[in-house]
């Protein structure tokens, strides 16, 4: 007996190996992201940095901000020897992130409807808003019935939409996708693509491993 169960329990750490790597590289984007686009408004308090949004700027201060601080946090919400060995940690983790989404949408709704840019991303940001307070609320919720498999599934989706940030930046300033059509025109669409398109993929990665054989998910 003990001969057939030191293998599987030595298995486990590589078969962890992968995810946190992922993790990492994920936590080094978001802290390239945030060095590029978010500190500089932090460390340069002044008209010039904030450009039209100076009128603003506490509404922008408070979305990139709250967004800044769930985009650091998520990621260790996906670990499970942070869940196993520092589970009130983990909830007060839970806890700060969530009001850092409510934070940054309300703060995103407030700029969409003052945008000067146009109704059409005046309404792609609120779109992103709503999406980000939802898959958060779904989360918390599915967490408070003790559906742990539930509320996994509504952190990948709240933390995709939560990157989406990131992942626009990326669509909107990196060639050839940087080419694309007039600059307004670009914002808009990778407004709508940047969280809606990875949701998709995710929702189909999920239920595809939802619909494997029990014994391959439990090997796996």
């Amino acid at each position: 007996m003990s001969t057939s169960v030191a293998p599987a329990a030595q298995a486990r750490p590589a078969a962890r190996l992968p995810k946190a790597i992922a993790l990492a590289f994920i936590l080094l984007v978001a802290g390239f992201f945030i060095s590029r686009y978010v500190l500089p408004y932090l460390l340069h308090y002044n008209p010039a940095q904030f450009d039209v949004y100076w009128p603003r700027r506490w509404g922008l201060l408070v979305h990139v901000s709250s967004g800044m601080l769930a985009l650091l946090i998520g990621p260790f919400q996906f670990s499970r020897r942070l869940r196993q060995r520092r589970l009130r940690l983990h909830r007060v983790l839970g806890r700060i992130y969530l009001i850092a989404i409510a934070c940054g949408a309300m703060a995103a709704v407030y700029l969409a409807a003052t945008t000067t840019d146009g109704w059409s991303w005046g309404l792609a940001l609120i779109a992103l808003a709503v999406a980000w307070v939802t898959t958060g609320g779904m989360a918390y919720y599915a967490i408070r019935v003790r559906q742990i498999q539930v509320h996994q599934e509504w952190m990948v989706r709240s933390y995709i939409v939560t990157f989406a940030f990131v992942t626009f930046r990326f669509l909107n300033d990196t060639p050839p996708m940087s080419h694309m059509g007039p600059p307004n025109e670009r914002a808009i669409t990778f407004g709508w693509a940047c969280w809606a398109l990875p949701l998709l993929a995710a929702e189909v990665i999920m239920q595809l491993r939802r619909m494997k054989p029990r014994s391959a998910r439990s090997a796996a």
